[in-house]
């Protein structure tokens, strides 16, 4: 079976840091960017504030590390995005050593390389929110506590949980759930659930809590011991049970206010596209794990495990069954996914089983890969086409690629065929893509050009102007004042984003004004048709003004 060699981890890092090069997008991500800048001028850094209102939704661990990043690189993309790049990697090597840990070096570098290919992976570090963070937390902590089972040292087991805290800190309780899944269906399906209760079990419990005793004491002085704060429209909001309970499992009951009408089948239809082109492994994989635990009467051998399958369908349960979905809360259990994948092409290369299975798996995989291409040439010709000279580096991408999928003596050509033609497609989408359609964020120009030009923050006002606005506080580096009703205060001498309409009522107020930039902008995460041709752009786009008030 092939051993994937560590140069193409290096070009793999390559790319994901180079997304550093990309800006943030709207809306959560600049939400978070914005959070950290903050903290790095307030030093508050237990108790969550976004622009000087209250904070209560995600916990903090994002931020930390973000301020922490800004400190050193400053408030731009790099100082924002960089623990992100880095935990991603971070996945990837504990992923490797979990899938050799249950299988062998060749299935571990398999698995860490189809996450590292993964089209949510890329995704992660151009749309930097909670679920890279998170995502290595939960599968380092599988990681390490499967040391401990194999090796019964005890240190792989506190670290494993400390892990788990840390999670917890980035996204809630399931960082906690999805290893519990994991371990538990193995034990179970193995009778081996003795281990689960055992004195050094409950000593790692006490250190879990033990960290998070600063950022539950935070939310406690935060919120509980304010009763008259008004949060999400009411009074008396606890925030350890809204963030132990009521944000994650409230959700399932009904308790928490936020739903989207999404069903169990929700995060498999985005599944789709997030986990390309190795959704189409892992669904055959799944299935034959749960046909051959059928046969074997619901009970497995101390050689075989079921921590990965087993922690990501009762993962994929808990998180479908909840009533607000959304595309990227899949991604904590990727790392899973990649192992089972990793070893499902194991027994095609290795074991040499299901050989027509693997002729039309392989089939899928490079027709996919092909389409992908396709796709990626509409991009440059028709979404993008001032980028038309960069068709002759897609060709030699293309063509890189079918000399890899013809290669005839290539061994596992199933995982190179995908790898490859995700690792040439992402170049692509992260420098053209991402880049240009980033460009068309209103927040994104103006705040740079306010930063730029050393204009003060208080000075400007945004009017009329219906777009989200996160993005624009953090390129400026300072909190601007937001007025969309017809009320505009006192407006001589300062700086106003607006609207063609609001530039007319600025007018029919009285002033006059000077304009000092003016474009076109869009809402980047909710691509239309209209949008995406370049002929019909404008009919998708708004036009905005950046004046000075007379």
């Amino acid at each position: 079976m092939p051993k994937v060699p560590f140069w193409v981890f290096l070009v793999l890092a390559v790319l994901l840091f180079s997304a550093a090069r990309v800006d943030i997008m709207d809306i959560d991500a600049a939400q978070y960017a914005e959070i950290g800048r903050e903290m790095t001028h307030n030093g508050q850094y237990v108790q969550i504030y976004d622009r000087g209102h209250n904070y209560l939704d995600k916990p903090p661990f994002l931020f930390w590390v973000s301020a922490a990043s800004m400190k050193v690189f400053g408030a731009n993309n790099l100082g924002y995005k960089l623990p992100s790049i880095l935990f991603a990697l971070l996945a990837l090597y504990a992923t490797y050593r979990l899938g050799r840990l249950l299988y062998d070096e060749a299935t571990g570098r398999m698995a860490a390389l189809i996450l590292g290919t993964c089209q949510g992976l890329f995704l992660m570090t151009n749309d930097v929110r909670c679920d890279t963070i998170l995502m290595a937390w939960v599968i380092i902590a599988i990681w390490l506590i499967q040391e401990w089972v194999v090796s019964k040292k005890g240190y792989y087991l506190l670290l494993g949980s400390a892990c788990i805290a840390f999670g917890m800190m980035t996204k809630g309780p399931i960082a906690l759930l999805t290893p519990i899944f994991a371990f538990v269906a193995d034990g179970l399906l193995k009778r081996q659930w003795k281990q689960l209760f055992k004195p050094s079990v409950l000593l790692a419990l006490v250190l879990m809590i033990l960290l998070l005793i600063p950022m539950s004491m935070g939310l406690y002085h935060q919120y509980d011991l304010h009763p008259e704060k008004w949060i999400n429209g009411k009074q008396g909001t606890s925030g350890l049970r809204f963030f132990y309970w009521t944000q994650s499992f409230g959700r399932i009951t009904g308790e928490s206010n936020w739903n989207n009408g999404a069903d169990i089948s929700f995060l498999l239809v985005n599944m789709l596209w997030s986990f390309l082109p190795w959704i189409f492994l892992l669904l055959p994989a799944l299935w034959l794990n749960i046909r051959g635990l059928i046969k074997q009467k619901f009970r497995i051998s101390p050689q075989q495990e079921w921590i990965t399958t087993g922690g990501f369908l009762l993962s994929y349960l808990s998180l479908g069954s909840s009533k607000y979905q959304l595309p990227h809360y899949i991604f904590v259990v990727f790392p899973l996914a990649a192992i089972i994948v990793a070893s499902f092409i194991a027994t095609f290369l290795q074991h040499k089983k299901y050989p027509r299975l693997h002729s039309v798996m392989s089939k899928v995989v490079i027709t996919v890969s092909g389409l992908l291409f396709i796709g990626l040439l509409l991009i440059l010709t028709i979404v993008f086409p001032e980028y038309k000279l960069y068709v002759i580096a897609w060709a030699a991408g293309l063509a890189v690629w079918w000399w890899i999928v013809k290669k005839k003596d290539l061994k596992g050509k199933i995982m190179w065929a995908g790898a490859a033609a995700m690792l040439i497609i992402n170049v692509f989408l992260t420098h053209i893509f991402y880049y240009r359609l980033l460009q068309f964020q209103v927040g994104t120009q103006v705040g740079r050009y306010i930063h730029n030009h050393n204009i003060p923050a208080n000075d400007v006002m945004v009017y009329r102007l219906h777009d989200p606005l996160n993005i624009l506080h953090f390129y400026a580096q300072g909190v601007i004042r937001v007025f969309n009703n017809t009320y505009l205060p006192a407006a001589t001498g300062k700086y106003v984003l607006t609207s063609e309409e609001g530039a007319q009522r600025i007018q029919q107020m009285g002033y006059r004004y000077d304009l000092l930039r003016q474009g076109d902008y869009f809402k980047v995460s909710e691509l239309t048709p209209d949008f995406l041709g370049a002929a019909s752009r404008h009919k998708a786009t708004t036009h905005y003004l950046f004046i000075r008030v007379k």
